[in-house]
């Protein structure tokens, strides 16, 4: 169980097969599996020179493409540990990863040099790894593997300073085994890159593309017209996407049906699927296989999954529509209470997951990795509900659950009623300071217009489909949520604004 495992399979069976593609608005570049593993073996030889091997922090920022993906797995032939940082992140934020994982090199992309902080590791501009390895001779693949570190993948630092998640190789390589085993992932499939690596769902796609031999087509960002035109060209059969991502690609003026019918499987997750938009989905992609994956970073990929069976309209009388799915081949799943006994099934508790998926624990932060792991089982922090039959519920995360009046209310339950309203677009719910509540509910709402919709008139809406102690005493209307590089809607960002 070594990650680059994959690359010398695919050179023995299908070296002049594409591997790697970049799309760009600069042109497009295409390499082989012998291409790329010569690459990965140039870029490895960049690296030893200037001291890199087993077990060193490698940081690397840069946004999605060919020249990142022959770094990572370069780092991974040395037998070092990578660490993607996200390309979103403010100087000061790239500073306490990179001094918390005590890189000895950072690699970065020449548009992104700016943002490295004056003082820190080495920098190496990606672009001269390629140049200065040819002159070298490549090194043997250490085919380092196992338990040993392959990734520290930081969270997104919405309550705090970021974590570093450790993940071994052998955590990756068994998600990606896991999955693969319930969605067959062929050896002639062709995903889209777009989700970015440094993220768990970009970086574990890629893994699983590694070790099937399939083609992979990377992309530096997600814009809708440029993502239909990649689909058509490259005939993508499958994508990673959030919810609202997956709406901007409908909604843009450049999609026809007939450009996007080479999508066979599309995944989704980070946000409930609005069923008038899956419905849109749907009948767009009338023969795709669409289905949920619920995983952390911390577990490497999905740890459950809703399979495609559960999203089509003939199936919608089961009620399993919003499931994030069963547990995955490998994983365990239990809703605990706060001691971490299971509960009856039905009722609320915290979601607790065990596997050889379930990271190492945080890089340098034993009291965090304590918090986290508890007896063998993983506390993901999301608040959850599972039915007789297994079928797991994401009520929300625990952190986000507001106590109004000393009654639970989860947001995501007046999200979903407020994005039912015909004229609502997003809407994100947070706890704010109530002097007689405690807190009280407040909802952010983006409206397909701006005149759509009154406060008032959405405060009805609510009350016809919820208990009045869930209604928003307070609405805010906003052009946009902000949001993180994963999909995410940044409620820490919105209680600032909204609490002045």
């Amino acid at each position: 169980m070594y990650l680059t495992q994959g690359l010398h399979r695919a050179l023995q069976r299908c070296p002049d097969k594409t591997a790697l593609t970049h799309v760009a608005a600069t042109g497009t570049r295409r390499h082989t599996h012998a291409q790329l593993m010569k690459g990965v073996a140039l870029h490895a030889a960049a690296l030893a020179k200037r001291g890199i091997g087993r077990g060193d922090r490698v940081a690397l920022l840069a946004p999605n493409s060919d020249a990142l993906v022959r770094a990572i797995l370069a780092c991974w032939w040395l037998g070092a540990v990578a660490c993607p940082l996200n390309i979103r992140w403010s100087t000061p934020e790239l500073a306490h990863a990179l001094q918390d994982s005590e890189a000895a090199l950072l690699l970065v992309d020449e548009a992104l040099a700016a943002l490295a902080p004056s003082s820190g590791p080495a920098l190496v501009r990606l672009s001269a790894l390629e140049e200065e390895g040819a002159r070298l001779e490549p090194p043997a693949d250490t085919r380092t593997g196992g338990d040993a570190l392959a990734a520290i993948l930081y969270t997104g630092g919405t309550t705090g300073r970021s974590k570093g998640v450790m993940l071994s190789h052998a955590n990756f390589w068994t998600a990606s085994i896991a999955r693969a085993a319930e969605l067959n992932n062929a050896p002639d499939s062709v995903s889209l890159l777009v989700a970015p690596l440094f993220h768990v769902a970009g970086l574990g796609r890629l893994v699983g593309q590694l070790i099937a031999g399939g083609h992979c087509v990377t992309m530096a960002q997600f814009r809708p017209a440029a993502v239909i035109e990649a689909i058509a060209e490259h005939r993508i059969g499958d994508i990673i996407v959030v919810p609202s991502m997956l709406q901007s690609l409908l909604d843009d003026p450049a999609f026809t049906p007939e450009r996007v019918q080479s999508l066979a499987r599309i995944a989704f997750g980070a946000a409930p699927m609005p069923p008038d938009l899956l419905d849109r989905a749907l009948a767009a992609w009338p023969d795709a296989e669409f289905f949920q994956a619920y995983g952390l970073t911390e577990t490497a990929g999905a740890v459950c999954i809703n399979l495609p069976a559960n999203h089509r309209p003939e199936a919608r009388a089961l009620g399993l529509l919003n499931s994030v799915g069963r547990a995955g081949l490998g994983a365990e799943i239990i809703v605990a209470d706060e001691s971490g006994r299971e509960l009856p099934r039905g009722e609320v508790g915290e979601v607790l997951a065990r596997g050889p998926m379930v990271m190492q624990g945080y890089w340098r932060n034993p009291e965090a990795t304590a918090s986290a792991l508890r007896e063998g089982w993983l506390h993901t922090g999301d608040a959850g509900r599972m039915l007789s039959d297994g079928h797991l519920f994401i009520v929300d995360r625990l952190k986000d659950m507001i106590i109004s009046g000393g009654e639970n209310v989860y947001c995501a339950e007046v999200e979903a009623a407020l994005r039912s309203h015909p004229r609502v677009a997003q809407a994100a719910v947070i706890g704010v300071p109530d002097a007689r509540w405690g807190e009280a509910v407040h909802a952010v709402v983006v409206m397909v217009d701006e005149a759509a919709a009154t406060a008032d008139e959405l405060r009805a809406w609510c009350r016809e489909r919820l208990a009045g102690y869930k209604c928003p005493r307070g609405i805010s209307f906003l052009r946009e949520l902000p949001m993180s590089a994963a999909g995410k809607v940044l409620k820490n960002a919105l209680r600032e604004q909204v609490r002045g």
